[in-house]
């Protein structure tokens, strides 16, 4: 992890559990000296993270709290501009809610997906842009998907809802071009807890490190002339 984020502080959601992708996103931060402000869900998960975090010599403050309702993102801001500001905002919290035919997929799962990757990003995102602008150089990452890129049968929600990330993301990049950057990534499909006990240690699974190498650099000043890119992560070559 070669960037530096010693005096930024940075707010990441979806970082309640082990072993998942907003918990190594975290890690990375606070490894590279950065303020870490951690959003998710659930009180209990979110309090034990910071235990670990801070037991490994890392500045951590979280918020709890629902953020497909703009309430919870706006506290989740208002903790890291109160602890002096905020720089960076890593969107992690979403995920695959629905897999199968698009004809059998119940409405209410479709909106389920819709707000726990777009309402969430969409958010936060608006809570977060003025404490952002006030820094000068802060930076956006959304967590889009290489759905979007290779489409699969069977994640049609997902796949429609991941590319709303991305078209948020490059309206934000355009709305504030030359004040903030906003990118986004499309991981495949990580080397996470839930994936290996869903897939497999067979299968060809994203490592997080290089993962995170790569969120971690479009969050960097190292990013100053990226923005408005949907960057695939695959570990693969093109």
């Amino acid at each position: 992890m070669g960037a530096d984020f010693r005096g930024k502080t940075a707010l990441v959601t979806g970082v309640g559990r082990v072993g998942q992708i907003g918990h190594a996103v975290a890690l990375g931060l606070g490894k590279a000296g950065a303020r870490l402000v951690l959003a998710d869900l659930q009180a209990q998960s979110l309090n034990e993270r910071q235990a670990e975090l801070r037991a490994l010599g890392y500045e951590v403050h979280v918020s709890a709290g629902d953020l497909t309702t703009p309430e919870a993102a706006r506290r989740a801001v208002a903790v890291a501009t109160d602890w002096g500001g905020l720089d960076v905002v890593i969107n992690v919290a979403g995920g695959l809610v629905s897999y199968g035919p698009v004809l059998d997929l119940a409405p209410e799962r479709f909106e389920r997906e819709f707000a726990v990757n777009v309402k969430t990003a969409f958010y936060v995102c608006q809570a977060a842009i003025p404490a952002l602008l006030l820094r000068g150089t802060g930076a956006i990452v959304n967590f889009a998907s290489i759905a979007i890129l290779r489409p699969q049968p069977e994640m049609a929600a997902y796949t429609a809802a991941k590319a709303a990330v991305a078209g948020l993301t490059a309206a934000l990049a355009r709305e504030f071009a030359g004040r903030l950057r906003v990118n986004a990534v499309a991981p495949a499909a990580a080397r996470t807890g839930d994936n290996v006990a869903h897939m497999g240690k067979a299968q060809h699974l994203l490592s997080l490190d290089e993962l995170v190498r790569v969120v971690l650099y479009l969050a960097s000043d190292d990013a100053q002339g990226v923005s408005g890119q949907v960057v695939a992560v695959t570990g693969e070559a093109a």
